[in-house]
């Protein structure tokens, strides 16, 4: 069966999905490993390309990782395989933070088997640019959420006073990280291509720097130039969508689950035509990050604040390639 599976899904594709995945700083923190006689990938982490001071506890690495992981199991259930994963299987191994075995075809389709998902893998971009002022309709809303709660997690959509109240925390973490010159530093190793231009790291030079015209939504200055007079400003939408992504605990195998949730719902998203992007600035200040809670000191950890809506789709970033993350590929197929 094994070698049936293999002439059946070409492990070059499925990783190629894995890695449209989106990760913080688009550091691409993953590598893969297909052991052929069982028919199993390994995902596992590349902590060499973490970030020492915007992510210390490797949080959002994990949750990279587990977008990464969500892009797998869709690829493999679009050759006809169920993907089994089984997340952090090796506690001698932390590296190691998920196995999928590709079994066979079952009955009852998995979320994993959506066409348009896979679809979706391809079209997938973080739009930083404006939206239009359309609302989600509840229906639409209602399908995001049961995504992300397939995978472990809940979406929350806050009504406008508290999606104020999250904006400003989220300014006063990017007022915080423009000040920071060790996070600075770190941007510029990671994003900034005019500083270290290298094949696999980089934004787009087009959506570097954009901020609202308005003040009142805090995108991330990628440029880390820390001088907010010199960037360029266009009004974005007065009234954003911002989805807060929450798991009920808040440790390893939660962050993968949250990092799966993620991409199911963007990936479901992009199906419906909705653009996204993420504001992460105030879950890399732990204190600010509690107050993100819709509940402080309740049950729940607030993993990633997500904008909606409909506008102009990003433009795509640099990936690195399966030849330089996936081993264990056979000569001849």
């Amino acid at each position: 069966m094994h070698n049936t599976t293999l002439d059946a899904v070409n492990p070059e594709t499925c990783v190629w999905a894995a890695v449209a995945a989106p990760s913080i700083h688009n550091t691409q923190p993953w590598s893969f490993r297909l052991d052929p006689l069982s028919a199993t990938f390994q995902v596992r982490a590349a902590p060499e390309r973490g970030l020492r001071h915007a992510d210390p506890a490797g949080r959002a690495l994990h949750l990279s990782v587990g977008a990464a992981l969500l892009n797998l199991r869709v690829a493999i259930a679009h050759a006809g395989w169920s993907p089994v994963r089984r997340l952090l299987p090796s506690p001698e191994d932390p590296g190691l933070l998920a196995i999928v075995r590709l079994a066979g075809a079952v009955a009852r389709r998995p979320t994993e088997h959506r066409a348009d998902l896979y679809e979706a893998i391809w079209r997938r971009r973080s739009s930083r640019l404006p939206f239009s002022g359309r609302p989600l309709s509840p229906c639409l809303r209602n399908e995001l959420g049961e995504a992300a709660r397939a995978e472990g997690a809940r979406l929350w959509f806050p009504g406008p006073v508290e999606t104020g109240r999250l904006l400003r925390l989220t300014a006063e973490a990017e007022r915080r990280n423009r000040v920071d010159a060790d996070r600075a530093d770190e941007s510029n190793r990671w994003v900034h291509q005019d500083l270290q231009p290298r094949p696999d790291v980089g934004l787009p030079r087009a959506v570097l720097g954009l901020q609202d015209a308005r003040e009142h939504l805090p995108l991330r200055d990628f440029t880390a130039q820390r001088h907010s007079e010199r960037l360029l400003a266009r009004p974005f939408e007065a009234a954003p969508v911002i989805a807060v992504l929450i798991t009920e605990h808040d440790r390893r195998a939660d962050w993968l689950r949250a990092g799966q949730a993620l991409q199911h719902v963007w990936l479901l998203a992009t199906a419906h035509c909705v653009c996204a992007s993420l504001l992460h600035q105030g879950l890399e200040w732990p204190d600010l990050r509690s107050s993100l809670s819709p509940t402080p000191g309740r049950t729940g950890h607030v993993q990633m604040l997500i904008r909606l809506g409909y506008g102009p789709e990003g433009v795509e970033s640099p990936r690195r390639v399966p030849s330089m993350v996936l081993d264990g590929v056979p000569a001849e197929r």
